[in-house]
């Protein structure tokens, strides 16, 4: 299983986010509290993509920083967050699933236009089971691929959706729906935001969310034992934006 996390709100400096808390997401990537049966570490990549700007000045296209090695070993991200400050992130570190590609490609955030991606899972039966879902997509989608992998799979569903016309609340809840049932016992958290709002889905896995003060974090776990903290039963969808949280359910 993977780690993610998505901050909204007034720009912070992203080293507040990555490695400043007791419980970081850099720590998560050597000591998670809660893989569930999952691997023990995140070292297989990790991806940060956050929102140049802020305020009204904000861009709405996100930058990326990604790698295939191990968060910690990174000699590059801690002075890069140090000097770069966001209203809106989304970072991730990964373990992929054993038969599946160690490469910058394959980690998330996943990206096109405005938006960014990312999936803290996997995908039972994999590729057998979701040729169904797959079928469904262009054939240059399947080609273009960002790697051969079940997260990659997952955006290019979502995305499809996105293209096609659908809200992100409906893209990431149609295409958890579509694959639990191809499927099942996938662990299907997905995170998806614009700089503007992020949905996040909650099935097989855990994520926290804490909202105060125009402010909204979503993560794995919590970065820290402060209160308000609250964590989404399984099943539920999350959508953090402007006009405050809310949840629904998935089922």
């Amino acid at each position: 299983m993977c780690r993610h996390l998505a901050y909204l709100g007034p720009p912070v400096n992203m080293r507040s986010l990555l490695y400043d808390p007791p419980h970081s997401l850099v720590r998560q990537s050597w000591a998670p509290r809660d893989m569930r049966g999952g691997g023990t570490v995140n070292a297989d990549g990790f991806g940060v993509g956050w929102y140049p700007g802020d305020g009204d000045g904000r861009d709405p296209t996100p930058v990326r920083y990604r790698r295939a090695g191990p968060i910690w070993s990174d000699p590059t991200l801690p002075e890069l967050a140090a000097v770069t400050t966001s209203g809106a992130v989304l970072a991730a570190v990964r373990s992929g699933t054993v038969g599946m590609p160690v490469q910058e490609s394959a980690a998330a955030p996943f990206a096109e236009g405005r938006w960014l991606f990312s999936h803290n899972g996997v995908v039972r039966g994999w590729p057998d089971s979701v040729v169904g879902p797959a079928g469904g997509l262009p054939v240059r989608d399947l080609l273009t691929l960002d790697a051969p992998t079940d997260s990659a799979l997952l955006w290019a569903l979502v995305r499809h959706r996105l293209r096609a016309g659908a809200s992100p609340t409906g893209a990431v809840t149609a295409t958890v729906r579509e694959v639990a049932a191809a499927a099942p016992g996938s662990r299907l958290n997905l995170l998806l935001t614009d700089g503007v709002s992020v949905v996040a889905s909650v099935w097989g896995h855990a994520l926290s969310v804490r909202a105060d003060d125009g402010t909204a974090l979503l993560a794995s776990e919590p970065l820290d034992d402060a209160p308000g903290w609250r964590e989404v039963p399984d099943r539920r969808w999350v959508r953090a934006g402007p006009d405050g949280v809310h949840v629904g359910e998935l089922d």
